[in-house]
This record gives structure tokens, sequence and C-alpha cells, in this order.
């Protein structure tokens, strides 16, 4: 595929979400509608959670009829700031504007961070009914906070921006003393957010990589340590054939595609910044199953292990990052082909998902937007990696 009609997805990419002023809908945001706020279906667990369920996996956007309102959600404006620091890299020329849009997300971030906790820390703009917890607006989760936090990172990385280091070591305050512990032995897994207590392989290896990058720059053995017993945890919670389920004493046993990726690269991330390559032995396995078993013999990839569908723009945002992470440069640009001829307008967005049936056409600037930003972004600075090797 030619490298300029990447570029040219990124520019219009780029202006759709600086026209919506990086705010839009998202698939889980259906408790935000006044609908929700009755009674009975603001308590009713079931309802909600089947309701949100349903809504979600409707190819038609109803949103504007239940009164649920276009909002910012942090963590859109943390993976525009990683694509924006891969972008003023490759395109010098266009430098003082990607600082200033990433200027603009920060500041909007410090707007909306979750209050009451130990450290800067997000959450998602709407209440979430979840299978095993519900977490309202903006209470944090370390999914959220690692996600921005990375982008923060990667900024941090090229500009050495002191404010952005100092909201890096706050955040590490947050996962240390605000998200509670599930141990074996010594080691421990993270809970998804301070208000439960699940046991999630990809959100506590969030926390590993957020702690091994704020270590990476403060030298804080304490955040090594720390990190590290998370990493052993979920090691040693590592299937022979190398996959991870998606958590631990509970019904969710799949093995799906992009959050095997978050492990993979969190968990390269720890190694890299850590020096400890005793576990590369594992993510070795885990790369060998992820290529393996969620794609396709086309190099296509695959939502779980046993089945190809849904086409999602988040699963093939991932796929584009890990395999780019991981030197599979020809394989993230056949990724790039199958998401562009699959789930692209021409009018300049992704859309969410494509099933075997229809294709669900409704802009989430979260779930697809801002994530094929960053991956179309890292995939084209990988490609120019030679004149940017001192990053």
């Amino acid at each position: 595929m030619q490298i300029e009609n990447i570029e040219l997805v990124v520019i219009k990419l780029e202006k759709h979400i600086k026209s919506e002023d990086y705010k839009g809908y998202d698939p889980y945001d259906l408790l935000n509608s006044p609908i929700f706020k009755l009674p009975i279906l603001k308590s009713t667990k079931l309802i909600r959670f089947f309701s949100q369920q349903v809504f979600r996996r409707l190819f038609f956007n109803i949103r504007p009829l239940l009164g649920i309102k276009k909002e910012v959600n942090p963590v859109t404006l943390g993976l525009c700031i990683q694509a924006y620091t891969y972008l003023s890299i490759i395109y010098e020329d266009k430098k003082d504007f990607y600082l200033q849009e990433i200027k603009y997300c920060i500041q909007k971030l410090i707007e909306l961070k979750s209050i009451g906790y130990s450290g800067f820390c997000w959450g998602y703009n709407f209440d979430w009914e979840a299978r095993y917890t519900k977490i309202d607006k903006f209470v944090p989760t370390i999914v959220a906070t690692g996600i921005i936090t990375n982008g923060l990172f990667e900024y941090y990385k090229v500009y050495k921006d002191e404010k952005v280091k100092d909201i890096l070591a706050n955040s590490a305050e947050f996962v240390l003393n605000d998200l509670n512990r599930y141990y074996e032995n010594e080691n421990f897994c993270f809970s998804y957010s301070p208000k439960d207590n699940q046991k999630v392989y990809n959100a506590t290896m969030k926390g590993a990589r957020l702690l091994s990058q704020v270590y990476s720059i403060t030298k804080d053995q304490k955040l090594l340590s720390e990190a590290e017993n998370t990493v052993k945890f979920v090691i040693k919670n590592q299937n022979a054939d190398g996959s991870w389920f998606y958590s631990k004493n509970d019904a969710r046993k799949w093995v799906d595609n992009f959050h095997t990726a978050y492990v993979l690269d969190a968990l390269d991330e720890f190694i890299t910044l850590s020096g400890k390559n005793e576990y590369k032995k594992n993510l070795d396995l885990g790369i060998k199953y992820y290529l393996k078993n969620l794609f396709t013999e086309e190099g296509y990839p695959k939502y779980y292990s046993n089945s190809f569908y849904p086409i999602d723009s988040t699963e093939v945002a991932q796929s584009i990052i890990t395999l780019t992470r991981f030197g599979f440069l020809e394989r993230a640009e056949k990724v790039i082909k199958f998401t562009i001829d699959n789930l692209y307008s021409d009018k300049g967005y992704f859309y969410y998902q494509k099933n075997r049936i229809y294709k669900h056409k409704t802009i989430y600037p979260r779930w697809s937007i801002s994530y094929l930003l960053i991956s179309l972004s890292y995939f084209l600075f990988s490609k120019n990696y030679e004149k940017n090797k001192n990053f």
C-alpha cells in the first residue's frame, strides 16, 4: 500500500477529530441518557447491563432521540497526544501545530481528572454497568489511566516536559495507593478500578507499564518492585500455549486479539525499561500464540481466537500497533489495507464494526477515530525509524 495513501487517511482523521473538538459518542454511553436517571432504570443492574449490551450492537444511531450528547472522553485525548507526538517528528513543518494540540489535550486532561484519589487518574465520561461491577462516570480505572499515561510518556520521552513528568509520577501514586490487590503469595493483580476486585490481566499490566515508565524517569526502586510483582502474577497465569484468558476466577475465559495485544505491549515495555530479560521467553511465547491464533492464514485479525467477526476498529488498530511494535511491518501494512477496505469512509473517518451481515457505521472518537489515528501514525513513524532513531 502506498505510504501517501496512509498519510492522506491520517490527515483526514486529524481534521475530523479537530472539527468535533475531540467530542463524540461512545459504544457504551447509553447510561448517559436521561431515561436511565429514572428510579427503576437508575438502580436495576440487569436492565442497565443488558440494555447497554444491546444498544452498542445497534447498527443505527438513536442517541439524539435518547438525549445522549457528544462529550469528550479522556482516553481520546491521551491517544491523540501519542499520535501527535509521532506526527510532530515525522512532519517537522507541522511540529508547532501538533505541539499546540498536545498542550490543549493535556490541559483538558487536567480538567477531566478524577477527584478524590491519590494521584492523577481518569475514568470514562459515562456510567458503565459491567458484568462484575458498576463503575460510575469518571470513577478512574487503570485501563483509562494507563492508556492516557502511555500517551503522555511517549510525549515526555521526546520533549521532556516537566509538567508531564510530574503528572506521570503523580499517576503512579494512584496505582500504588488506590487500586485493590489480589495476592498469590508475594505476587498480585491490581484491580480494574478502586471500586472492584476484578482480576483482569491486561488491566494489571497497564499498571505495571505505568510504574515501569515512571521508574525509568525517577529510578524509584519501589515502583520497579511493585511492577515486577504484578508482572509475575500475569506470567504465572499464562496458559501453556502462550495465551492469557481475559480474567481470572470468573467466566471470562475467552482469548481475544486486542486484550492479548495489550498484555504483550505492556510486557515488552516492562522488559525494555527494567532490563529484566528473564521474562522475554514468556513474551516470545505470547507473541507466537498471538500471530498463530489471532490472525487468519491471510494475515487478517480475528476478534477471538475461535471467531473472525466482528471486524472491529479497536481490534484492527491495536493489531497494527502490536505488529508494528514487534517489527512485523509488512503484516501491519496488510492489516492497514484490510482496515481501510472494510471500515474506512472517504468522508475521513472509520466506522465502528463490520459484522458478517451488516456494517455498524456509528463514529466513535475513543474506540475508532483516535485509535486508528495513533496506529497509523505509529506505523508511519516506524517506517521512518532510521530518520528518527534517536527517539
